[in-house]
């Protein structure tokens, strides 16, 4: 199993780790700070540098088909080789990516608070956020960016936490995706709590204050089906630019 330093602090995008395989399918380290997709968000990117100086870049994160496994993918044409199992690399996370990660993945966590429904979809990426609501009532997109606003604004308190299985089987109502469940097995989960605002399981990356998310607003409402709401958000300044 690789050692997920990114479960416990978001902040940082670099570490040393050893190599325990390198082949065709990706690069296997024994900790990491590189978030595999999973959870609707997309995986992390940046490089691995090697004692002499040399970088390979990683150009998406995987979890393998092994519990525990992470698979760091190198660019086309990069050469595994390089890394010789018990080598020591420094691992370095694209910093612009995951911070764009951290902002989109809290401020859906606010769109859940504002909109009391389940969630059937999620995307995550260093663009753009979407959630699909399974709901049929309308949804009105400057209030939902309004909203969203008030709650930057309002500066709570972003942290993480561990409750055991039985906690989350007996509170039930803490799981608002109908697409993901919490992974199981190990016998605890992993929850987010926007102080006041929001708690439910979660394993992303996360700022640790909503004032942290800056501008983000709605900037699409789609109805995919008879009870589906997609709610699309943007970076403010983007949205302005295309506008």
């Amino acid at each position: 199993m690789t050692e997920e330093l990114f479960r416990d602090d978001a902040t940082l995008l670099h570490c040393r780790a050893r190599v325990l395989s390198a082949d065709a399918q990706g690069v296997r380290l024994d900790r990491t700070v590189f978030y595999p997709q999973g959870g609707g968000q997309a995986g992390d990117a940046g490089v691995l540098q090697l004692a002499d100086g040399r970088e390979l870049a990683v150009v998406d994160t995987r979890k393998g088909d092994a519990p525990g496994e992470i698979l760091h993918l190198l660019a086309e044409g990069a050469d595994p080789g390089w890394l010789v199992p018990g080598s020591d690399v420094t691992a370095r996370v694209d910093a612009a990516r995951r911070r764009a990660h951290m902002r989109f993945h809290t401020a859906t966590h606010l769109l859940c608070a504002l909109i009391p429904h389940p969630v059937n979809g999620c995307s995550i990426t260093e663009r753009y956020a979407r959630l699909d609501f399974h709901m049929n009532e309308p949804l009105d997109k400057d209030a939902l960016s309004a909203g969203i606003a008030r709650l930057v604004a309002g500066a709570h308190p972003v942290r993480h936490r561990w409750i055991s299985e039985a906690e989350l089987d007996a509170n039930p109502q803490l799981v608002r995706s109908m697409s993901v469940q919490p992974p199981r097995g190990q016998g605890r989960i992993r929850v987010l709590e926007i102080e006041g605002v929001d708690l439910q399981p979660c394993g992303g990356t996360h700022v640790a204050n909503t004032a942290d998310i800056g501008g983000v607003v709605v900037t699409k409402i789609e109805k995919k089906s008879a009870m589906t709401r997609r709610v699309i958000l943007g970076f403010a300044d983007a949205a302005a630019g295309r506008g």
